[in-house]
Parts: structure tokens; sequence; C-alpha cells
């Protein structure tokens, strides 16, 4: 008697049970949304901006790299030769430029005097010359030959009178505003190809742009390479992003900054942090046409999640399961 009781009860309640499982649980669908992804994990191809021989490598594959360590150097020598040669011809442009506005010396000014003085003197004696020798042509006491001499020797005279005349003037004067403004510009142009030549010089070390881990050493000590020809790919550990996408149909369940739970295969058990950084507005995998309702829900929508990853696990390509809270909530 007992034991036809005790078997009814059992049997009620495993109907009870399949009935609540295979009703129940449709009639009221869970919170929570799971999705999955990969890890995408940022990369950078780390080069000189300037070519040359490599000297050193301080980086092997796999090693781990901070923000500003040094991973490699070029030879200097070439490139401190161009900032010698460039420093020298600014140091001739500044000096061209302070005599320019410094003006001629007055020792220079003094000689250009003394020079014009001297050419007067000439001009004055020839003048003279010029007319005895008209007046004795007159009387056919010299030649047309000695007059002529004399004409040439005045003309001579004059000319250079007149250029020492002119040459003093400029020097009194000064240089022209407009030469003054050409040296000032061959000077700017002289300091910016020592800035030029002394960034090249800066740009012989290169340095890791960010935290991260050396994927792949391109190059080896003694070769040449040129500006930005890759020598180091580096995997960049912060953040750490996951590649997912949703359905249409659960598009609106997730928006930017949602908070996420991360679980992957290398750390079975444990989960992960993370939150909603980006929502793609374009739908993929489209057909050209969309004529039924099925095929419209067939739509997927790329999202990426923002992971934390304190254990340092998550590895490029790898799988992840994305669990959020339909209600925006806290998974």
């Amino acid at each position: 008697m007992w034991k036809r009781i005790i078997l009814i009860l059992v049997v009620l309640a495993c109907l009870a049970g399949g009935a609540w499982w295979l009703y129940g649980d449709k009639r009221t669908p869970s919170d929570v949304l799971t999705l999955y992804g990969n890890v995408d994990i940022r990369q950078v191809d780390v080069a000189f901006r300037v070519g040359g021989r490599i000297t050193e490598l301080y980086k092997e594959e796999g090693d781990t790299v901070k923000a500003g360590e040094k991973l490699a150097q070029l030879d200097l020598q070439p490139l401190e030769y161009a900032l010698s040669r460039a420093q020298a011809e600014l140091a001739m442009q500044q000096a061209a430029y302070a005599q320019m506005l410094n003006g001629y010396r007055p020792e220079d000014v003094a000689q250009a005097r003394a020079s014009l003085e001297g050419a007067q003197a000439a001009f004055n004696n020839a003048a003279i010359t010029l007319r005895r020798t008209e007046n004795l042509r007159k009387q056919r006491a010299l030649s047309q030959r000695e007059l002529d001499d004399a004409r040439s020797a005045y003309t001579e005279a004059l000319s250079r009178r007149d250029a020492a005349q002119e040459q003093l003037r400029l020097m009194e004067a000064g240089y022209r505003a407009e030469e003054v403004m050409r040296q000032e510009a061959a000077v700017k142009a002289a300091e910016a190809a020592v800035h030029t030549a002394s960034l090249n010089v800066s740009d012989t070390e290169l340095f890791a742009p960010q935290d991260g881990v050396v994927l792949t050493r391109v190059h080896e000590v003694g070769a040449v390479v040129q500006p930005g020809q890759t020598v180091y790919a580096v995997t960049l550990n912060n953040p750490v992003w996951i590649r997912a996408y949703v359905t249409q149909p659960n598009l609106g369940h997730i928006r930017p900054g949602q908070e996420a739970l991360l679980s992957i295969d290398a750390t079975p058990g444990k989960t992960y942090r993370g939150f909603v950084g980006f929502i793609s507005p374009t739908a993929e995998f489209t057909p050209k046409t969309v004529e039924t309702k099925e095929v419209r829900n067939d739509l997927v929508f790329r999202f990426r999640v923002v992971a934390e990853d304190p254990d340092n696990v998550m590895r490029q390509g790898m799988p992840v399961t994305v669990t959020l809270r339909k209600d925006g909530g806290r998974p």
C-alpha cells in the first residue's frame, strides 16, 4: 500500500517537473543574453622614421615591453655628420645676417671715402689735361691721336669717380630692406635644417609606443632599413577587445557602456569583467533583397567588448563567451 502511494507521488512529481521544464521556461524567458566572439588584440608595426644600419636590437620575440622602453638603435655617425653640416651652415647665415643688421664697418666706409677722393683727384687731373690738349690741338701743336687719348682718359676717370661715389653712397645707406629680409629667411631655413637634422639623430632610437608583447622581430643587427620599414611587430596589452556579433532581434538588449561577463576555455570556472564599447551601425551578411521576417532576423551586428585581463591570458583569436543582462544590469 505504502509502496503504491510513494510510486504515485514520484510519478506526479516527475510529471510536474517535466511540465515546468517544457512549458514554464517558455512562458518566462531568461533575462540573460549569451553571445560568442573572439579576442581581437591590436597590433602596431614599430619602425624608425629615418633609414640606416641597425646596430642594436634589445628585444626578442615573446618579450614583454613597457611604454617608452628602448627597442633598437641605428648607426648615429652619418646623421651626426649631417647635423654638424647644418649647424655650420646656420652659423654662416647668422653671421651674414648680423653683418647686414650692423651695417658696414666704419673702416670700410672710410676706405670707400678715400677711394672716392682718389678717383675725384684723378678725374680733376684728367679734366685739366683734356682742356690743355684741346687748346694745343687748336693751335695744331698736338696730333688728333693725342687729343683722342686725353678724351678717353677723361671718360675713364669720370666713370671711376661716379662708381666710387655710388659705392660710398651704398655703404653709408647700409643694406636694402629686401636684402635683410632675404638673409633673415635664409637664417630661418638654416635653423629648420638644424632642427630636422637634430630630430633625425634622436630618431635613431626606437621606443615601444605602449605596453605589449613582441610578436615578430623582423630584422637583425647589421640590416639596413628604410624609413617606415617595420622592425618589430608588437601586440598591445591594453585594452583587450572582444569582437562579437548580436542578431537583430537581440540588438535592443545591448548598449554602449553595458557591463558584460566574459569566460574563456583557458581558465575554466573563472570569469572576467568588461563593457560594451562599440556597436556597429551597419548590419553584416545582409542579403540584397530582404523579403521575409525570417531572413531579416538572420541579420547580425558587430559589437566590441573592452575586456579586463589582469591575468594576461587572452590571446589573439581566442574564443570568448559573452554574457549580458537583457535589462542592462550587471550580469
